[in-house]
């Protein structure tokens, strides 16, 4: 079975790219869905402990840690140290399940696969990208988000450029959602060539 791993900086399509997988068929398992369900569950005494008054009725304010954040950027490696475990559990017994029913490939939607250094539980990186100023634009208006929000979150992650030159394809979501999905059914189509000649 192979193992994808798709990423991207913010902003750069990486959702609407998941979909497009997975309306070709492909399991697919996004990390932030996974945190978004971990923080109305076993993550959320856990941040509650480590970020006091984050987490008071057992979820996660997410508004109330981010701000948190901001304000004491080197908190980000407590907060990973306690999500990233969890996650990467979930994704395997995602890929378990898979692998069991004879999937011949999976995705998981990581957007920090290469800065939680990932890249080796996957076979095939597949990195989202567009136009720097595209980028900004779709960020900028997403509500509750700021300039100064925006730059914090890209200074945190790998520049797109290095993303795509260590990527095995590379998806310009810049192009329209049509070109999108040609690329994306392109990648599909030569895995499971790939996968049937492995066979």
């Amino acid at each position: 079975m192979i193992i994808i791993g798709l990423t991207g900086s913010i902003g750069m399509g990486k959702s609407t790219t998941s979909d497009m997988f997975k309306s070709l068929g492909v399991p697919v398992i996004s990390a932030d869905e996974i945190v978004h369900d971990l923080y109305s569950a076993e993550a959320a005494p856990l941040i509650e402990a480590a970020f006091p008054g984050t987490a008071p009725d057992g979820v996660v304010d997410r508004q109330v840690l981010s701000a948190k954040l901001m304000s004491a950027p080197e908190e980000f490696k407590r907060l990973e140290a306690i999500i990233h475990p969890l996650v990467r559990a979930r994704e395997k017994q995602f890929v378990d399940e898979a692998a069991a029913r004879g999937a011949p490939m999976v995705l998981l939607d990581i957007p920090l696969l290469f800065e939680t250094g990932s890249t080796d539980r996957v076979d095939v990186v597949v990195v989202v990208t567009c136009a720097p100023a595209i980028q900004r634009q779709r960020v900028l208006a997403r509500p509750e988000m700021t300039a100064e929000k925006f730059e914090a979150i890209l200074a945190r992650q790998t520049p797109d450029a290095e993303k795509r030159a260590r990527a095995d394809y590379v998806i310009d979501t810049g192009q329209g959602l049509e070109a999108a999905r040609r690329q994306v059914a392109d990648i599909v189509a030569a895995l499971q060539k790939s996968s049937r000649q492995g066979e």
